[in-house]
């Protein structure tokens, strides 16, 4: 008798209709701030290049209690401030992957993971041999690493380009596997002298904030003004203060208890995810995407070994590490890819990728804060490497996008008209049952209109 054989799990495959509706849900959103986000670095731009010197006014501006160790730029409000509401929700996502979604199987884990992890360790590496041969600087090995998820689906929008729901899932994924190394980056390269002080009691606040938590204590007016307290000690401790953000989301609860439709963490998410990717993102890149496109800027974007660097890492880095990191880890397990998808789709996910807009001009602000010339020419770098990577991206998907549209429509159709893509319901008795009623009242008008037809016909034979 032979042995039984096991079927691979197919990788991109179909998710369960519960992951597919929430991801759906958090991917409209980030569309729509995918948009807001491109027409804010598109003014930026504008901005900075026409009237450069009103740009740098209000950039620049101060305002905030000196008293307190706040009185900050505007620009620094929206990297530390507002981009606190955008780490809030990653480290929500990172949490609700862990614990529910992609991430909680470690075998199933294992390739977008692994992935994710080629995709920031290979532009690093890019960078440093770029840089290194050139006689450049390594601080900025980590600003080509990130990946910005919100950017990447609005250019999805822009250039009208269907993804199946498996590949935006696992871009997703991808994209919170990098949030978090970026949060470890972050937080272990490019933390200043520390007050231990005020980080002690930035500690203290996160406690309580856990603890109410637990406690089941309810309501935004005991949570919001803890969370600024919060943020507000990690600020002056000398870590940097968008860690307050990703602490305070990894303490939701992210599962589901009886009778719950929501996790705390999930209906928080759905409320913030609008604010982090409408105002708090858009904001940051209005005042941090302003930078000089002259044709020296970008003569020397391309001749300096740090910039050069980082617009390879972007294009090329983050392409080749995650497609040869998921190539490489389904080739030596049992992961399998969808039939219906093939491998360079996978590559044309891994250009799209390239796009790494927020959390690189963050990381370079930080890795060259004491030289803004050359930060802002990091900065021209990153959006030089994220514009080439979007068109690479594009072309490559328009390649493939009949194809893509038909997989959308099979995952959208709801002929039973029950809120359920019947997809999800062809094993289902009952919905078979529904689609045959369908059918046979349809077949039922039919022949009332043939028979109304064929006695119309009769009576256009008979004698006048």
């Amino acid at each position: 008798m032979s042995a039984p054989t096991h079927r691979r799990s197919p990788f991109l495959g179909r998710m369960s209709l519960p992951e597919r509706n929430f991801i759906a849900d958090a991917l409209r959103t980030e569309t729509v701030g995918g948009v807001l986000l491109l027409a804010a670095a598109l003014a930026a731009l504008i901005w900075a290049n026409t009237l450069s010197g009103s740009y740098a006014a209000v950039r620049d501006f101060h305002l905030g209690p000196a008293s307190l160790g706040l009185n900050l730029s505007l620009q620094h409000w929206a990297a530390n401030g507002l981009l606190a509401v955008f780490f809030f929700v990653a480290g929500i996502e990172l949490k609700r992957e862990l614990v529910v979604g992609e991430l909680r199987d470690p075998r199933a884990a294992a390739l977008p993971v692994i992935a994710a992890v080629c995709g920031m360790a290979t532009p690093a590496v890019v960078y440093a041999l770029v840089s290194g041969i050139g006689g450049g600087s390594l601080q900025g090995w980590a600003v080509p690493t990130a990946t910005d998820i919100a950017f990447a689906l609005g250019v999805l929008a822009v250039i009208g380009t269907s993804l199946p729901a498996a590949l935006r899932a696992f871009l997703l994924t991808l994209a919170v596997v990098d949030d978090l190394f970026a949060i470890l980056i972050i937080a272990i390269f490019f933390t200043s002298k520390i007050n231990f002080l005020t980080l002690g009691l930035a500690v203290v606040g996160l406690v309580a904030f856990y603890l109410l938590l637990r406690k089941g204590v309810r309501g935004w007016y005991v949570y919001v003004p803890l969370a600024m307290v919060i943020w507000a000690l990690m600020e002056n401790s000398g870590v940097h203060a968008t860690i307050a953000g990703v602490a305070m989301g990894l303490m939701l609860r992210c599962h589901r208890r009886d009778g719950e439709s929501r996790s705390p963490g999930e209906r928080i998410e759905h409320l913030v995810r609008p604010l982090s990717a409408g105002l708090a993102v858009p904001l940051f890149a209005l005042f941090s995407a302003g930078v000089s496109i002259s044709g020296g800027a970008l003569h020397d974007v391309f001749t300096r070994p740090e910039t050069l660097g980082v617009v390879l890492g972007l294009v090329v880095g983050k392409a080749v590490g995650i497609f040869g990191g998921t190539w490489c880890t389904a080739r030596f397990t049992k992961a399998e890819l969808n039939p219906d998808l093939k491998w360079p789709d996978v590559f044309a996910l891994a250009s799209l990728a390239g796009i790494g807009f927020t959390v690189s001009l963050l990381i370079g602000e930080l890795a060259f804060a004491d030289d803004a010339a050359l930060a802002a020419e990091i900065k021209a770098s990153v959006l030089i490497g994220s514009l080439l990577a979007a068109l690479l991206a594009g072309i490559l998907l328009k390649v493939r996008n009949a194809k893509y549209k038909k997989l959308c429509e099979d995952e959208e159709r709801d002929e039973d008209q029950d809120g359920i893509p019947d997809i999800y319901e062809l094993d289902k008795p009952e919905y078979h049952l529904r689609m045959a009623a369908i059918h046979e009242a349809k077949a039922a008008e039919h022949r009332r209109l043939a028979e109304l037809a064929s006695s119309a016909h009769s009576g256009d034979d008979g004698p006048a």
